[in-house]
């Protein structure tokens, strides 16, 4: 029996050889992080595996999938449970986006932390937003959904198939390869010829919009490695001819500890597609739509301190207007280390981020009883405190890596209003509530103290 972290742990890996057979420059990038991870563990030992062991990083990926209807949403939330995998976080990009990426978008992961460790593969699912009249008006909305419910992304054998991984949490050996097959194919490129002026239509309001619901399919849009420097990997990668985007999304490089999420990705390519025009013929065109994007993960940050980072976004953005000569990177780095602690000691005592607590083997055993509060347990060698990585995503810096590999601006009405949507909505059109990953933290964080209490003989919540 093939169990569902087996089964994730396959998909991934299956999902990986397919994109680098279909963009080559992605299996340049895995190469290129692979090195960079090697050479920081060799310079650093220990510490390179803080956030994650070596071969957690060296296995984690994420995919990023779009698909342009609620039942599409479901049915593609129906595969990823077979793998373990659950619906974290609410992301609207059209209101992170400056130009047209008309989404909102969730992440499958697992949140088990077990599961985590044994695979973390997530995928980056975005819907589109036909409803909302800032890119679509009546006419448009109607020809495109029409269009969307006429398609069929999944076949009922793999929904059959993962309803019963699902269930049962593990396939038979045929099973489960069938419905990795299965799986693996619906994320393929097809080579089916795209109406050409249909695809077009859509493209003049946003290349996002295209690339859903301008085509009778979906694929992997990008496949993200894991890498421990990601400076160094886009020095590398440049080196090796291959055009980056312009920028590092996320916290700038600094002295201080790794928070949230840094990412970057090589530019969509021009890829060789069938394009049906008018008349019915089949030309051959290229489309740019899938890219290679590599992520650095750092602590996952509380509300209060994710609160105190959209502030300082802020106040980087205000600099970068008044400054337009100096660097943003520079900016950046002068306003975390003037408002950021620059120790995990410090974001711990601070309530800034999120840590899982331990006994130290070497605490005191001089008969003393042990204080009451984690900050003091850990300053006086009681516990030792482990950063707790963070798993999800930045809405500015995904609509920050779409803006960057898009080919145009779109078009945007921002006097219209736009629709609403949020956690719950999304809750609803995929049939499973969206989970809050602030909440998945701190029940992890509350777990280790609970644990810590117990085997201290504290009573009562540790503060």
């Amino acid at each position: 029996m093939i169990t569902q972290w087996q089964l994730r742990a396959a998909f991934a890996a299956r999902l990986s050889e397919m994109y680098g057979q279909e963009v080559p420059a992605y299996t340049t990038l895995v190469d290129v992080s692979r090195e960079v991870n090697e050479d920081v563990l060799r310079a650093q030992g220990a510490d390179a595996e803080r956030l994650g062991s070596i071969s957690r990083v060296t296995a984690e990926r994420h995919g990023a999938i779009r698909v342009g209807t609620p039942k599409e949403l479901r049915q593609v939330a129906r595969i990823f449970a077979a793998l373990g995998m659950h619906p974290v976080g609410f992301y609207d990009l059209r209101e992170a986006a400056a130009s047209a990426v008309p989404v909102i978008s969730t992440a499958f992961r697992p949140v088990d932390g077990e599961e985590l460790a044994r695979n973390p593969f997530r995928v980056f699912t975005s819907m589109l937003t036909p409803a909302d009249p800032r890119f679509f008006d009546a006419d448009l909305r109607s020809r495109l959904e029409a269009f969307l419910a006429d398609r069929e992304l999944f076949p009922a054998e793999l929904l059959a198939l993962a309803d019963r991984a699902t269930a049962e949490r593990e396939l038979p050996e045929a099973d489960a390869e069938r419905f990795l097959r299965l799986a693996v194919h619906a994320f393929e490129l097809s080579p089916e010829p795209v109406d050409q002026a249909w695809y077009q239509t859509l493209e003049r309001i946003s290349a996002v919009a295209a690339d859903i619901g301008g085509v009778r399919s979906t694929h992997i849009n990008h496949l993200t490695p894991r890498v421990l420097d990601i400076d160094e990997l886009y020095r590398r990668m440049t080196e090796r001819g291959i055009e980056m985007i312009d920028t590092i999304q996320g916290p700038p490089k600094w002295q201080g500890p790794d928070v949230l999420l840094r990412q970057t990705s090589f530019r969509a390519l021009a890829e060789p597609r069938a394009m049906r025009t008018p008349d019915g013929s089949v030309v051959s065109g290229a489309l740019r739509v899938r890219f290679g994007e590599v992520e650095a993960r750092g602590i996952a940050l509380t509300r209060k301190g994710r609160a105190l980072y959209d502030e300082l976004l802020g106040h980087i953005d205000e600099q970068v207007s008044q400054n337009a000569a100096d660097a943003r990177g520079d900016i950046a780095r002068a306003v975390w280390e003037r408002h950021l602690p620059g120790s995990e000691r410090e974001l711990a005592a601070a309530g800034l981020a999120y840590f899982t607590y331990r006994l130290d083997p070497d605490r005191p055993r001089d008969g003393n009883r042990p204080p009451t509060s984690v900050s003091e347990l850990v300053r006086q060698g009681w516990v030792s405190a482990e950063p707790v990585v963070y798993e999800d995503f930045l809405p500015r810096s995904a609509a920050g890596i779409f803006q960057s590999n898009l080919s145009g601006e779109g078009i945007r009405n921002n006097e219209r209003e736009g629709t609403a949507y949020d956690a719950a909505w999304l809750s609803g059109a995929i049939g499973h509530d969206v989970l809050d990953p602030f909440a998945l933290y701190e029940q992890q964080q509350n777990r280790s103290l609970a644990q810590v209490a117990h085997e201290l003989d504290l009573t009562g919540a540790l503060g």
